[in-house]
């Protein structure tokens, strides 16, 4: 493959990266809005964290209105808060489960950048690097899949009773973004990899591998 290729995968990669980071330490996979009497309460669901913000509105003397804020975070899912030992055991499982896939997912795309830094030193390295690239990028997406699934099942069929007035926020939408660029990305690797080796001179330069024939 050209450098440049690899240059063009090693941001697009690093994109990806920075996308599932800020995905992943988001609290607003899932946001629920509540009204109750005179306050507003907003609790915000990450894979890590739990943050809720209630604002109260209370009249004054003067015809006005007194307001209120207060903001709390803490981790999430706990197991006496968040019923993990009891009633949402499986929903915790899940929950954690997702929050392991998408770190495991950084970690592989986290390898990918190192495996351009290394592949693109030299011509022979170049020639072969590319199916490791691919390979490791596709593991990226093939986890933040798996986590999108996880948090998706677990959304739609209410499995932690707050969820059901929850709707997606923007980790979740940047988790959706990760795995399909990445998903381009990796074919897109494996596509131009091939045509290199092939000896197409818009996917391997003017260096191009060309087989001896006998």
């Amino acid at each position: 493959m050209r450098k440049t290729s690899y240059v063009v995968t090693f941001f697009a990669v690093l994109l990806i990266l920075v996308i599932n980071i800020l995905s992943a330490r988001l609290p607003d996979w899932l946001i629920a809005r509540y009204d109750v009497l005179n306050a507003k309460i907003t609790i915000r669901y990450g894979l890590m964290e739990r943050c809720e913000r209630s604002v109260i509105e209370l009249p004054s003397p003067n015809k006005g209105h007194l307001e209120y804020k207060e903001h709390e975070c803490r981790p999430f899912p706990l197991r006496v808060q968040d019923g993990c030992e009891d009633e949402n055991r499986v929903f915790c499982a899940a929950w954690g489960s997702a929050q392991y896939f998408t770190e495991l997912g950084i970690g592989f795309a986290a390898m990918a950048l190192v495996a351009l830094l290394i592949g693109v030193s030299t011509h022979s390295r170049r020639r072969r690097v590319w199916r490791a690239v691919a390979g490791l990028v596709l593991l990226h997406t093939a986890f933040q899949v798996v986590t999108f699934g996880l948090v998706t099942d677990l959304y739609r069929k209410n499995r932690f009773p707050a969820f059901e007035h929850a709707k997606p926020g923007a980790g979740y939408v940047l988790n959706a973004v990760s795995w399909v660029v990445g998903l381009f990305v990796g074919l897109g690797v494996i596509v131009t990899g091939m045509a290199a080796d092939r000896g197409h001179k818009w996917a391997a330069g003017n260096r191009a591998y060309q087989p001896i024939r006998g």
